[in-house]
């Protein structure tokens, strides 16, 4: 008896901390909030919620409500779905309807180094590319990185 309660303790832990659906759609917040030049404090004003809280939901550490998403992607200016746009097959299979079903449990840090939009490095570029006003040299700086990516593959 004691190993099914230790058991179902492990499982509703894995279904309400830190799932890793909620790490996604965290990190898509802060993706978007970051492209769009916002600190955590400009949006957690617009939400009338501190900058830690803020914080909190882009760490996926507290999940985010239904309204409170509606009231993001309104103010970043981006649909519902695009929280859970580019989910990997294992974030999915880590929802909570998965795991109560017994589903693996995922490394979510090793899923987190994987991820190159998880990375500071790309959004500084993504940021810097789109602070190019002509859309001539966007395209051709484009055009540039994906010959080289191109290129060094090939070798």
């Amino acid at each position: 008896m004691a190993n099914l309660d230790e058991e179902r303790t492990e499982r509703n832990f894995r279904i309400t901390n830190n799932n890793a659906v909620d790490m996604h759609v965290g990190k898509r917040v802060r993706l978007r909030r970051t492209l769009l030049g916002m600190s955590q404090e400009q949006l957690g004003t617009e939400l009338n919620i501190t900058f830690q809280q803020v914080q909190k939901y882009e760490r996926g550490a507290n999940r985010i409500s239904a309204s409170r998403l509606w009231d993001i992607g309104q103010i970043l200016d981006v649909p519902i779905n695009y929280f859970f746009d580019d989910m990997t097959e294992n974030t999915m299979q880590s929802s909570p309807r998965r795991i109560s079903r017994g589903g693996e449990i995922l490394d979510l840090v090793d899923e987190q180094i994987k991820d190159p939009m998880a990375r500071r490095e790309t959004l500084e570029l993504v940021r810097s590319y789109y602070s190019i006003e002509k859309p001539l040299v966007r395209k051709r700086i484009s055009e540039m990185v994906k010959s080289i990516a191109t290129t060094l593959a090939g070798e």
